[in-house]
């Protein structure tokens, strides 16, 4: 066991932490680590949790919006203060502009080694029925420069997926020393059972869980429900999720209330039982745009749900087409229609693929085994 070593973690918003690095940081404290979690985005209480973690939790300023090479230059000096006060052994860095800003930040302050992991490469290398708009494409290529000049400074860099390193490295010549597929950051199985549905009535339900942005596929789930219901009207078609009015060709509150009161979808809001959410459901649907690789469908997975998704990078890392599941062309409502009537068709498909789904789920996302594969990635 290494004793008295020092780990930085950056990322932005304190629930990261609670909810998707708790298991990691028990694990890294468990080798002797001392592990500080720099967080741009908290309040009291959450870092109040990420002491109760048995991290020490750092606050620092980090731009989260736009591209401001002014402001995100002094806040890279200000953070490469903050982790050579601290002189740590390892710097891991993840979600995009920590491991832009926080790679660069911790080779100025000589870190002896710096990780970093991309969890997904975002809406501006998210593929869209119309192109991309002349402003994310700017973005796209600010983002590419930056990456450029930061990961060839990396030890390792780790992606979720193999698709992410062809559309970010293979297509912009970056080169970066070492990359590993780390495929998800892993679920803590205790936290979601198996739930077998075995006895299957009608109507059927179809669950999408995930913000109610464009790149999430909802217009295509509406869409898909729409063609279904013609043939199959009792059909049960539920959203988990909030609206984000921001997002540019999202679900507006308007057309929910519209789908609400026509009876094309049920709509409890986001909601904090989830599981019991899965539980109740017959299928997973995520028409995603891209992925790095979906909690989401790794939780339905886990429960034992069949998945219906679109073949994308980090989606088509969840399904064994026909298996588990069914995977099918992006940006298509009527092939996602069929795939859903196939199950009302045949409902003893959803036990069968259900199960292929737990086992999967066991084999690939079980967090103990993804913390280990990350632990010998970062050399613990």
């Amino acid at each position: 066991m290494k004793n008295n070593k020092k780990i930085v973690i950056i990322g932005t918003i304190a629930d990261s932490f609670l909810f998707f690095r708790a298991d990691l940081i028990s694990e890294l404290l468990k080798q002797g680590y001392k592990v500080y979690a720099f967080t741009s985005s908290y309040d009291e209480k959450e870092l109040e949790k990420i002491k109760e973690l048995g991290a020490v939790p750092v606050s620092y300023t980090l731009s989260r919006g736009g591209l401001n090479p002014l402001t995100d230059i002094k806040m890279m000096y200000r953070l490469s203060r903050q982790i050579k006060i601290l002189a740590p052994d390892m710097v891991l860095s993840y979600f995009a502009k920590p491991v832009i800003f926080g790679t660069l930040a911790a080779k100025l302050a000589k870190v002896p080694k710096v990780i970093g992991m991309l969890e997904g490469l975002g809406y501006a290398f998210t593929e869209q029925p119309k192109g991309l708009s002349k402003k994310t494409q700017l973005i796209k290529k600010i983002q590419v420069m930056l990456y450029t000049i930061s990961l060839p400074q990396l030890n390792t860099l780790i992606f979720l997926n193999p698709d992410d390193p062809k559309d970010l490295l293979d297509a912009h010549s970056i080169k970066v020393k070492n990359v590993e597929i780390l495929g998800g950051i892993g679920l803590n199985l205790n936290n979601y059972s198996y739930q077998s549905i075995k006895d299957i009535h009608l109507p059927i339900k179809f669950l999408f869980i995930g913000r109610l942005i464009k790149e999430k596929g909802i217009h295509d789930f509406i869409s898909a429900a729409k063609i279904v219901k013609e043939k199959y009207p009792k059909t049960v078609f539920t959203i988990l999720g909030t609206t984000d009015p921001a997002s540019l060709g999202g679900l507006q509150q308007s057309e929910l209330d519209d789908l609400i009161s026509s009876d094309i979808i049920n709509y409890p809001g986001q909601v904090d039982n989830v599981q019991q959410w899965l539980g109740d459901s017959h299928v997973f649907v995520l028409p995603s745009y891209r992925e790095g690789v979906p909690r989401s469908t790794q939780e339905a997975m886990a429960i034992g749900r069949p998945i219906i998704t679109t073949d994308v990078p980090g989606c088509r890392e969840t399904v064994v087409d026909g298996i588990n599941g069914f995977l099918v062309g992006k940006w298509k409502p009527q092939a996602l229609a069929d795939k859903m009537i196939h199950f009302i068709e045949n409902p003893e498909q959803i036990e069968k693929m259900g199960y292929e789904s737990y086992k999967i789920a066991q084999e690939k996302f079980d967090v103990n085994k993804v913390n280990q594969r990350l632990l010998n990635i970062l050399g613990v």
